[in-house]
């Protein structure tokens, strides 16, 4: 998912905010683009198309109507994420499949809405009609399609792959005893269907669930996810607990000692979870039968929590990849050195990032944060990311509210990063006006 230079320039001018109603769009500055409303949610869309492109209107209009049912489902998967994860609703009726392919839905849909306006650029650039688009004809949520497939497909594919292991329990002629089902869970999901974890996700493929299903590689936490649903259709419930870095999970049963009994030379519970079992340096090396019923079982809401902390680590880190061990507070260490030494702080000690990837992660954080609202280590993140990517205003109204639920210590450390921040916002919009600029102290 890199970005051509002429798609990074499209994407600070898309900047996505969907966490606490509608979407709004935003500019590089921190400046609303277009407003709240449907109806002129896309007017900013149109009048962008039309003074960019030398394309006949016939062809602006169909360039239009694309770009329009992209921020369509963007709004619409937020929406549905939002609703499912909704504290009205009881954590056990929560979809785990369905709240993270509302994820990859947005997401893709924020790739397809830039990769549109990246090619109506190029048209623009090379003043010619003939750029191909690589946009797929699909106009809903519902039918947009996710490696091929659409989100009911999707679902469906889980239901089939538990129609499977019935299937094996069938062919092997034995009953419904929990090793057995877990036994052929095993069989076809790690065996026929050759799904392998990956230790550090890397590509951003293995991070959503639709391409872990597509392509059988996938993070730790997507698996675990994938044979909970599984499990889950065939009326078996599986439970999770976060040991140290690792994810892991078991069926919920009052006999956890034969979850660790050693069949040709592994347990059940070691053929569940990974390599992770038998790695001396993970704490889950050490789990007993007994141990095992002290650990404190995750929610739904806690495992797609940890889901989406680990896109937004992803996504992070491939929007920093050339600045080596930059950290999301670092500016926050800095500020009083940085004060001290040029009397001056303004956006050129913003580091230049990857705009799609932090953008990327700016959404993982904001559903992260519909979830966790009083999280505050969370909202300081949310609010430096929303610095790095130049979002000023915004970034000083989310680490404003993180110093209300900080710890004093960590308030102290803000004060002064977002006093300054408002200043630069503040100068930022005087240059806006066409004014001098406004000097930071």
């Amino acid at each position: 998912m890199s970005a051509s230079p002429a798609m990074a320039a499209v994407a600070t001018v898309t900047g996505i905010r969907c966490d606490h109603g509608p979407c709004c769009f935003w500019n590089e500055k921190g400046n609303k683009l277009r407003s709240r409303t449907k109806q002129s949610s896309f007017s900013g869309i149109a009048s962008v198309s039309a003074s960019a492109s030398p394309l006949s209107s016939n062809r602006r209009t169909k360039e239009l109507s694309r770009s329009q049912t992209h921020l369509e489902v963007l709004k619409a998967a937020r929406e549905k994420f939002t609703q499912e994860i909704s504290f009205q609703s009881k954590d056990k009726d929560i979809s785990l499949a369905k709240v993270l392919l509302f994820v990859a839905a947005e997401d893709e849909a924020f790739l397809a809405f830039n990769r549109e306006l990246d090619a109506e650029f190029l048209s623009k650039e090379r003043r010619s009609a003939s750029v191909p688009s690589d946009a797929q004809k699909w106009d809903s949520l519902d039918n947009m399609p996710l490696s091929g497939r659409t989100i009911s497909q999707w679902l469906s594919e889980l239901a089939s792959i538990a129609k499977e292991v019935e299937a094996e329990l069938i062919s092997r002629d034995i009953g419904c005893h929990l090793v057995e089902v877990l036994e052929a869970v095993n069989v076809v999901l790690f065996g026929l269907k050759g799904f392998k974890r990956t230790p550090v996700p890397i590509d951003s493929k293995c991070s959503y669930l639709h391409s872990v299903l597509s392509s059988r590689c996938g993070s730790a936490i997507l698996l675990s996810i994938i044979y909970i649903e599984v499990c889950r259709r065939l009326g078996l419930t599986i439970v999770g607990s976060r040991v140290g870095e690792d994810f892991l999970i078991w069926p919920q049963t009052g006999n956890p000692e034969e979850l660790f009994k050693v069949t040709n030379g592994k347990s059940l519970f070691a053929i569940v979870n990974g390599r992770c079992v038998d790695d001396p340096k993970s704490r889950a090396s050490d789990l007993t039968s007994n141990s095992l019923l002290g650990l404190e079982i995750a929610s739904n809401r806690d495992i797609i929590g940890i889901a989406l902390a680990n896109l937004i680590r992803l996504h992070w880190k491939r929007a920093s990849r050339l600045n080596h061990g930059l950290m999301l507070t670092t500016p926050l260490r800095h500020v009083d050195y940085a004060s001290e030494k040029s009397n001056k702080f303004d956006d050129s000690n913003v580091p230049v990032l990857r705009p799609q990837d932090l953008r990327l992660a700016i959404m993982a954080s904001e559903r992260l944060l519909i979830l966790q609202p009083h999280n505050w280590a969370l909202r300081r993140d949310h609010g430096m990311m929303l610095y790095y990517n130049k979002d000023y205003g915004e970034a000083v109204q989310e680490l404003s509210i993180c110093m209300a639920f900080a710890p004093e210590e960590e308030a102290e450390i803000l004060e002064p990063f977002v006093e300054k921040l408002h200043l630069l916002r503040l100068e930022a919009s005087w240059k806006s006006m066409g004014h001098n600029q406004l000097t930071v102290p």
